[in-house]
């Protein structure tokens, strides 16, 4: 602690400053965290990713028991055709902490973000994909940071993936910056942490993955705070990806066309009590 006396215009100033001597700001960050810790609910959904499933769960467990106080993770199968759902209930088998949830067929990535939402009991609420490409470490940087913001979401400091899937989030990025006036350089990443409060104020209606856009999108709109925490991703080494699939394409252009309608229209979010016309 240190204070610093100044005088001006006839008065007397007495600055006082916290100095943390020897603590950089990673260190900072982890003592913020730790202070206190949180209950967690952490969920992934799962769709064609046997491979990983194993991998994020056991990273998943890893963090949690060292930053959380009482945790649940919860698998979302999204009718995945090959063992993923599996691969779940074995996991929930062996850690009582792990729960798996099923959809009897593909209802699309927000949809299956929707019900890891509804299946969460706690107030902080941490979702990553299932596929390995987004390491589930990284909700430290978000967790860090959770007193600040009722959301927090990451942006990547390097895109490893291919030339057509980097162009397309390119020109998807810059179309939901213009179309919304959105500030964020990398809107859907598959990872983010929310507060459960946010969610009783921002309803979420998209199936596609378009879902991600939304929930930050009319977080922003409604005033609450959003983060964004820069990431490494890691190249998926297995089968390819869905989001970029024509399929998501076209869902999630219908969801962003049908969430700028809603949210630009002249009855979204009208003050209590008042109706026009």
């Amino acid at each position: 602690m240190a204070d610093i006396s100044f005088h001006a215009c006839g008065i007397s100033y007495i600055v006082v400053f916290d100095i943390y001597l020897g603590r950089y700001l990673k260190g900072f960050h982890s003592h913020a965290m730790t202070k206190t810790r949180p209950d967690i609910s952490l969920f992934f959904p799962v769709y064609n990713d046997e491979r990983t499933v194993r991998v994020v769960a056991n990273r998943a467990l890893e963090l949690l028991e060292e930053v959380a106080d009482n945790y649940e993770i919860i698998i979302v199968n999204d009718g995945s055709p090959d063992s993923s759902g599996a691969i779940a209930d074995q996991l929930a088998v062996e850690h009582d902490k792990i729960t798996a949830v099923h959809h009897p067929q593909n209802k699309g990535y927000g949809a299956a973000m929707k019900t890891g939402i509804a299946a969460s009991q706690y107030d902080i609420i941490c979702m990553i994909d299932g596929d390995n490409e987004y390491d589930v470490f990284d909700l430290k940087k978000m967790l860090a940071v959770r007193e600040y913001y009722m959301l927090v979401i990451a942006f990547r400091y390097k895109k490893l993936y291919s030339t057509k899937r980097i162009f397309i989030s390119f020109i998807y990025n810059s179309l939901l910056r213009a179309l919304f006036k959105s500030p964020f350089r990398d809107i859907s990443t598959g990872i983010r942490l929310i507060h459960r409060g946010l969610l009783d104020e921002v309803e979420l209606t998209s199936n596609s993955p378009f879902i991600g856009a939304e929930l930050t999108l009319k977080s922003m709109l409604r005033g609450f705070p959003v983060g964004e925490v820069g990431i490494q991703t890691f190249p998926r080494r297995f089968g390819q990806g869905s989001a970029t699939s024509f399929k998501n394409i076209m869902g999630t252009v219908r969801d962003a066309w049908r969430i700028r309608k809603e949210i630009f229209s002249d009855s979204y979010d009208l003050p209590e009590g008042r109706t026009r016309g």
